[in-house]
């Protein structure tokens, strides 16, 4: 959000703090003219006819990408879209489903069925009795505890 901001540059602030906005007169008129008055909020400053001028009064449909030429902001508006959310969906979803297998699942449940093979082989039970060799675990004596 703060990077589409930035392509304001100090524009934004200016936009910020005078939001363009019109007042009509509601009121009886005082004078001989009979219309409504309409008056801006927010007087036009003076130009001295070599300011800048905003992208917005040269092309209203302005997106960001080009301040001269409208065909060409349109035109990179176009292609930015494209590229950043087509062919970026394409190639992350590619890239997500030809990603490993996550947290090893697919090679436990092969390496279980390799072993129960094994075990059938040789006459061994599935699964023995005992998790842990009886013989290898060390138990403390009575008089230790």
């Amino acid at each position: 959000m703060l990077t589409r901001l930035s392509r304001f540059g100090t524009a934004l602030p200016r936009l910020l703090s005078k939001p363009p906005a019109r007042f009509v007169s509601q009121s009886k008129p005082s004078g001989a003219a009979g219309s409504t008055a309409v008056t801006e909020l927010h007087p036009a400053a003076e130009q001295a006819g070599h300011g800048e001028v905003s992208p917005y009064v040269k092309n209203p449909d302005y997106h960001g990408f080009s301040k001269d030429d409208p065909v060409v902001d349109e035109w990179n508006m176009r292609v930015g879209f494209f590229f950043g959310i087509s062919v970026a969906l394409v190639i992350g979803g590619t890239f997500i489903h030809y990603l490993p297998d996550h947290g090893m699942r697919q090679w436990a449940r092969r390496e279980a069925e390799h072993l129960i093979l094994q075990r059938e082989k040789e006459g061994l039970p599935v699964i023995e009795e005992n998790y842990y060799d009886p013989s290898k675990i060390i138990l403390p004596t009575a008089q230790e505890e």
